[in-house]
């Protein structure tokens, strides 16, 4: 319920927030630090507030793809004991730096650490690319990280280690078995590298950034705490909050000279026996 709260205070106060005032690389190298924080603060909770009430400013295109992800979602629902066999009965197989890698990648103390130091490093530098970056990097990973909390608990949907299937739910029970929707490490993971992808244009060294994004949510699977269902919905919803912070920045012009186009067109795509999303860089 803290949560609950605290996302409706965010949601409330971004919207009531006095509109911002674009300010040039020249202007902000007169202004002192704590200005430039109260500066991004202010366009972080803005960008917050404007994810968790995009809904409401949903049009048609948007609402035709939302419901490409649920039907997507509950074609790979199919698949699940599938795809979770084939990954237990190989997980002996795997080297052990990328159970480590997974498992430590996408915690929430190496994500937050990683948004906190980059938004910094760009605070005190007054590099307002990196501050950019920072300020992205740092309110997706609030709004995703919030949200996921909501949702495991309120879904309580059984791990695939519970050995209890994919059809078990026990909302609300506080137990760690039944809190596999969403899968935190693949919300955070994979926010964080699209935010981070965002800030280069070379494909190559997109590719590379989610091919590191990538391991977390497959550790995940292989590692049976979670149903590819799981990781599979929390790309999406992690993809969908970056893009929506980043189209708000862009369009308020909060940053106007280091703003970032968004270069990956984004494909849902659902078939008879397929379904997936593919990028267009």
């Amino acid at each position: 319920m803290k949560t609950t709260f605290t996302i409706i205070f965010i949601c409330f106060f971004s919207i009531f927030c006095k509109a911002q005032t674009p300010i040039t690389s020249q202007t902000q190298d007169t202004l002192s630090v704590l200005k430039l924080a109260l500066y991004d603060t202010k366009v972080m909770l803005k960008g917050i507030g404007h994810a968790y009430t995009g809904p409401l400013r949903w049009k048609k295109d948007d609402w035709i793809v939302a419901g490409t992800i649920a039907g997507g979602t509950a074609l790979l629902y199919f698949v699940d004991d599938d795809v979770n066999n084939f990954f237990s009965k190989r997980s002996d197989d795997l080297p052990g730096v990328l159970d480590e890698v997974g498992e430590r990648g996408g915690s929430p103390q190496v994500i937050y650490g990683l948004t906190a130091g980059t938004y910094l490093f760009g605070l005190f530098t007054k590099n307002q690319k990196v501050r950019r970056a920072g300020a992205l990097m740092t309110s997706s990973a609030v709004t995703a990280g919030l949200l996921q909390t909501i949702l495991k608990a309120s879904t309580g949907r059984s791990r695939p280690e519970n050995g209890k299937g994919k059809f078990e739910f026990n909302p609300y029970s506080g137990m760690a078995g039944f809190r596999s929707f969403p899968s935190g490490h693949t919300i955070l993971s994979v926010t964080m590298a699209h935010a981070i992808a965002k800030q280069f244009d070379n494909t190559w060294v997109k590719v590379g950034v989610y091919a590191l994004g990538s391991i977390a949510p497959l550790q995940r699977i292989w590692g049976g705490a979670h149903w590819l269902t799981d990781v599979a919905l929390s790309a999406a919803l992690s993809i969908v909050i970056v893009d929506s912070i980043d189209n708000y920045m862009n369009k308020s012009n909060v940053y106007p000279d280091g703003t970032k186009k968004n270069k990956i067109t984004w494909n849902f795509n659902v078939g008879l026996g397929r379904a997936g999303i593919s990028g267009t860089f």
